[in-house]
C-alpha cells in the first residue's frame, strides 16, 4: 500500500516537472519569443498613450489658463504658479 502512495506521489511530481519545462520551452521557441515581444511592445505602447494623453490635458489646462489670464488682462508669473523658487 505504501509503494502504492510513493508511486501515486512521484507521477504526479514527474508530471508537474514536465509541464513546467514543457511551458519553458515553449516560451523559447521563435512563436513564444514573438508572443513575449508582442505583449511587451503592447504594454510599452499603452503606456506611451496614457503619457500622450496626460500631457494633452495639462496643455489643454495650461491654455486654458493663459485664455483666462489674457481676457482679464492679468500678468502671469510663471516661477509663482510652477512653485519654482529663485
Amino acid at each position: 500500500m505504501k509503494r502504492m502512495l510513493w508511486l501515486g506521489i512521484g507521477l504526479a511530481i514527474g508530471a508537474l516537472t514536465v509541464r513546467a519545462i514543457t511551458r519553458r520551452a515553449r516560451a523559447l521557441t521563435p512563436g513564444g519569443i514573438a508572443d513575449n515581444a508582442r505583449k511587451t511592445a503592447g504594454g510599452f505602447v499603452d503606456t506611451v498613450r496614457s503619457f500622450v494623453e496626460d500631457v494633452r490635458e495639462g496643455m489643454a489646462e495650461r491654455e486654458e489658463q493663459l485664455h483666462t489670464a489674457f481676457e482679464e488682462g492679468t500678468a502671469i508669473d510663471m516661477d509663482r504658479e510652477e512653485g519654482s523658487q529663485r
